[in-house]
């Protein structure tokens, strides 16, 4: 069973939607090799991905295989303890829910929390403040305002550009 913290299945996917998104390799890359007939009935636009390309492939590969009543979005892991004498994971959600697992694949690293940034000032800023890793699904309208970025990975490299046509 699958606990997504998003509403949506994707991954960091479904939370990286800034403008600009892409992937910064090539998209095959993010193909799944399990299933040569999976690997030829998608057929990638571009060869560095847009997020909206490579969420829709999250959700293909989710429905191609009937994975859906499999997954439980909208549920943060709240706790995964390794029960010795049972040999088993206790798994716990912020919704209540409780399972026992054999094996417990915890997908999770830096790109699943957002890290506020401890800027002074930073509490009392009255402005607007967004990040990359939770863009509002929403539009967002920056014309006329005056834009600060921190950060110039891939995140800051794809989205300064397209800040800046607004």
């Amino acid at each position: 069973h699958v606990f997504e913290q998003g509403e949506g299945a994707g991954g960091t996917w479904f939370w990286n939607r800034y403008p600009g998104a892409r992937c910064d390799v090539p998209s095959m890359q993010y193909s799944y090799s399990f299933s040569s007939e999976l690997e030829q009935e998608w057929d990638w636009q571009e060869t560095q991905a847009p997020q909206e390309e490579i969420e829709r492939y999250a959700n293909h590969v989710v429905d191609r295989f009937g994975l859906r009543d499999g997954i439980t979005l909208g549920a943060r892991v709240t706790s995964a303890v390794w029960d010795e004498a049972a040999q088993r994971w206790m798994v716990e959600t912020d919704g209540g829910a409780q399972v026992s697992a054999r094996f417990c694949v915890m997908a999770t690293g830096f790109l699943s929390a957002p890290l506020k940034p401890d800027f002074p000032g930073i509490d009392t800023f009255e402005g607007l403040s967004l990040q990359t890793g939770n863009w509002p699904r929403e539009p967002v309208d920056l014309s006329g305002l005056r834009v600060a970025q921190f950060g110039t990975g891939s995140s800051g490299a794809q989205t300064l550009p397209e800040i800046a046509k607004m």
